[in-house]
C-alpha cells in the first residue's frame, strides 16, 4: 500500500516504513507527525481524492530536523562589474513513514 500526501507545496509517494526528507516542519525529533492531506491511495483498492481523500491520513515520527548541503548563488553580469555570491542551506525534516490509514 502506498500514498500520495502533499506538504510543503510539494506532493510525495511514500510507503510504510519509508524515510522522506520534506519541507521542515514545525515539531521536535522524537514526535509523531500526521499528513491529513492525501492525495491518492494506492494497492488493493484505490482511492483518487477531489482534491483530498477523505477520511485518510499517514502518520509518521520525526528522525531529526537539518540543513542540506551548501549551495552557491553567483549573480554576474559581464563588462559591468557586476558581481554578487551568496550561498543557500535548505532546511529540512527527516521522517520515517509509520502507517497509512485509509
Amino acid at each position: 500500500m502506498y500514498a500520495i500526501i502533499e506538504t510543503g507545496g510539494k506532493q510525495l509517494k511514500v510507503e510504510e516504513g519509508q524515510t522522506i526528507f520534506v519541507e521542515k516542519l514545525d515539531v521536535e525529533a522524537g514526535d509523531e507527525v500526521t499528513f491529513g492531506n492525501v492525495v491518492f491511495v494506492g494497492g488493493d483498492d484505490v482511492k483518487v481524492g477531489s482534491p483530498f481523500v477523505e477520511g485518510a491520513k499517514v502518520t509518521g515520527k520525526v528522525e531529526r530536523q537539518g540543513r542540506n548541503k551548501k549551495i552557491i548563488v553567483f549573480k554576474f553580469k559581464k563588462r559591468k562589474n557586476y558581481r554578487r555570491k551568496q550561498g543557500h542551506r535548505q532546511p529540512y525534516t527527516k521522517v520515517t513513514i509509520n502507517s497509512i490509514d485509509a
